[in-house]
This record gives structure tokens, C-alpha cells and sequence, in this order.
């Protein structure tokens, strides 16, 4: 890529510094030339780099801002064509403002350093804003305590229902050391649950499709990272401040 991007720039800069006729410029071809012809020419892109090393950086940050927006189409589409499992799955939790314009799609693992590093920001554009709709995607990548946080709290979902989600995940987004059966069953204790029934369902087949089903999403949107961001139509790959998620909520109501 980098060759071929070097080529090309230094053709078009030797064009614009002598510019060729149309019949030259279509018989340009670096392959067939000889070796001669290949030295001369490497020496006079040489030359004229080290001249004009501007040129080089102008052509890689157009060639990166390219990649960059097809890569946001390409996103796009990824969105368009899973809407219904990322905004409408029938069993991830749903908070901030339900009937919010736009909807906030997390993909976290509580052992996520980055994840915690956002908790506070994402909480706190929910709350600025006011009507933002916001899902979580319990996505456990890290290792047995990730499986097993994640797990609890889906299966605190599934036996006591959403607002004990709601702190379940508040408490453990917050959680510093070891995520055990021990500390999770005292947590539950702390908010008045019975950990019993959610250590029993926590291996539920219920509690494993759930997580299997947002691996199979976050496969096909090419999610491989915590956190991970759907906001409205744009995928943010990793952690951002505040700032930066009001930003593209701001362009997305914009756009509608």
C-alpha cells in the first residue's frame, strides 16, 4: 500500500512539475519499465520528495481521510443491515429515556478498564442530554471474570427484572478487584436480592444465548474491543470522552 501510494505520488508530482501529455501519462506504467529507466525515475521522485516533503504528507492524510470515510459508510451499512439486533433484541436492558430521538448501543465488559474510564462520561451525556435512549450489550472478552460478571448480571435481569439490572451494573461498572461467586452473592445481599436463584439461573441456557447472541452481532459488525459504540448510524470502535459521543449524537440529529 505504502509503495503504491509513493508511486502515485511522485507521478503526480512530477506531472504537475512537468506536465505530461495525455497520450504519456496513460502509457505511464512503473512495471514495464527498464531498470535504467526505474533508477532515473527513483532518482528524480527522490529528488523532488526531498524538495517538496510536504507532498508525501499531504497524499497519506488524504489517502487516510478515504479510508476513514469509507470505512464510516462501510459502518454505516453494518448498522442498517443488524438494526434490529443491535436497537430491538427483546432482552438487553433499555435506559436513559425509552422513547428517546437517539438510542446509544454499549458493548462492555465489566474488567474493562477503558469501560469503567467511560461509565461516568456515558452517564453523565445521558443524563445531560435527556433524551437519549441507551442499551447495554453485556460483551465478555477478557477472561473467567468477565464471563462470570457478565453472566450474574444477565441472569439478575432475567430473575428480578430490569431496575435490579439497572443497579447490578451500575455497582459492578464501578467494582474494583476480583469479579467472584463470593462477591457477587455479597453485592446481591448489599442490594437486597437473593443470590441463590441468580447463581442457580447465571448458567441457564436463557443467560448463554444472551451472550452468544451479542458475540455473533459484535462479530458481524467487526467488533473485536470494550467498549464498542453505536451511536444512531455511527460505529465508535473504542473509548472517546464526552464530549466527542455529544459530538456524533449532535450530527445524528442533525442528520435526521
Amino acid at each position: 500500500m505504502l509503495r503504491t501510494l509513493l508511486a502515485a505520488t511522485a507521478f503526480a508530482a512530477l506531472a504537475t512539475a512537468a506536465p505530461l501529455t495525455p497520450a504519456a501519462a496513460q502509457d505511464f506504467d512503473f512495471a514495464n519499465m527498464s531498470d535504467s529507466q526505474k533508477s532515473a525515475f527513483g532518482d528524480a521522485v527522490r529528488e523532488y520528495l526531498m524538495a517538496n516533503p510536504q507532498v508525501l504528507v499531504e497524499a497519506i492524510n488524504e489517502l487516510e481521510a478515504k479510508q476513514q470515510a469509507q470505512q464510516a459508510d462501510n459502518d454505516k451499512q453494518l448498522i442498517k443491515t443488524n438494526a434490529k439486533d443491535i436497537f430491538e433484541d427483546g432482552y438487553s436492558w433499555v435506559g436513559g429515556n425509552p422513547d428517546g430521538d437517539i438510542t446509544v448501543v454499549e458493548f462492555m465488559d465489566y474488567k474493562c478498564t477503558y469501560c469503567k474510564k467511560a461509565y461516568d462520561e456515558v452517564s453523565d451525556l445521558i443524563s445531560k442530554d435527556g433524551n437519549i435512549r441507551f442499551i447495554v450489550k453485556e460483551f465478555p472478552i477478557l477472561g473467567q471474570q468477565s464471563e462470570l460478571a457478565a453472566r450474574f448480571a444477565v441472569a439478575t435481569k432475567q430473575i428480578d427484572g430490569d431496575d435490579a439490572y439497572a443497579k447490578m451494573h451500575d455497582t459492578l461498572m464501578k467494582a474494583r478487584g476480583n469479579l467472584t461467586v463470593e462477591s457477587l452473592s455479597q453485592i446481591a445481599k448489599d442490594q437486597g436480592l437473593d443470590p441463590d436463584p441468580i447463581l442457580k439461573q447465571m448458567n441457564d441456557d436463557k443467560v448463554t444465548e444472551v451472550l452468544r447472541q451479542n458475540y455473533q452481532l459484535a462479530q458481524r459488525m467487526a467488533i473485536s474491543g470494550t467498549p464498542a459504540f453505536v451511536i444512531g448510524g455511527q460505529l465508535l470502535r473504542g473509548y472517546a470522552p464526552e464530549a466527542a459521543m455529544a459530538k456524533m449524537v449532535a450530527e445524528e440529529r442533525n442528520a435526521e
